[in-house]
């Protein structure tokens, strides 16, 4: 299976900055991102990101803008998913505490879904920027780019979405410590605050 990380656009919840090149417990959020998706999948993932200097990001990684500009999250996983031709693991890039055995499972159990997800507590009750997709996602997302939807979950009525439970999610840790995103200079402090509880 492929992995794909997700960069997008610019943060402007984070002032226009690459909040994925923030350091959290010293390293990266980028970097700690590749290293659980590489580990999971065996193979570099590719890094889906629209800003021009992204290439310089991480020169070993085959990076990709969306194919579909100003599609936010949606746009990306469309990409990833025509890109890789195959199903593919997409990670958001300001996700620093996404653990390997998570991902292992979301691959694991995602033979037999065109989606595979793994429910949280927060509003959507799935995460769908941590997830695999399938080919099929393709023509499904782009039936509701056409109509202007442009949630990241919009496309779910049209294929086959298996979701890892929510039980199954805290068997890694917090939901919300796992999908925590980095968007504000609070969020990275909190990050930092949580890097030095569980070390």
């Amino acid at each position: 299976m492929r992995g794909a990380v997700l960069a997008g656009g610019a943060a402007s919840r984070y002032g226009g900055a690459p909040k994925g090149l923030l350091a959290v417990g010293g390293r990266r959020i980028l970097d700690r991102v590749v290293t659980a998706v590489h580990a999971v999948t065996g193979a570099p993932p590719l890094l889906v990101a629209n800003a021009p200097d992204a290439g310089s990001w991480r020169p070993d990684l085959k990076t990709i803008p969306d194919a579909r500009q100003g599609c936010g999250s949606l746009g990306g996983i469309y990409t990833a998913v025509t890109v890789a031709l195959e199903p593919v693991l997409c990670v958001a890039w300001d996700m620093p505490f996404v653990p390997e055995g998570l991902l292992r499972a979301l691959i694991d159990g995602a033979a037999n879904y065109d989606a595979f997800l793994p429910a949280s507590s927060g509003r959507r009750g799935v995460e769908p920027l941590c997830a695999v997709y399938g080919p099929a996602c393709g023509p499904a997302i782009v039936q509701r780019l056409a109509n202007g939807d442009l949630q990241a979950i919009s496309f779910h009525a049209d294929v086959r979405v298996g979701i890892l439970s929510l039980a199954k999610v805290k068997g890694f840790g917090d939901p919300d410590e796992l999908f925590f995103n980095v968007n504000t200079p609070e969020d990275l402090a909190r990050a930092e605050a949580l890097w030095r509880r569980h070390g």
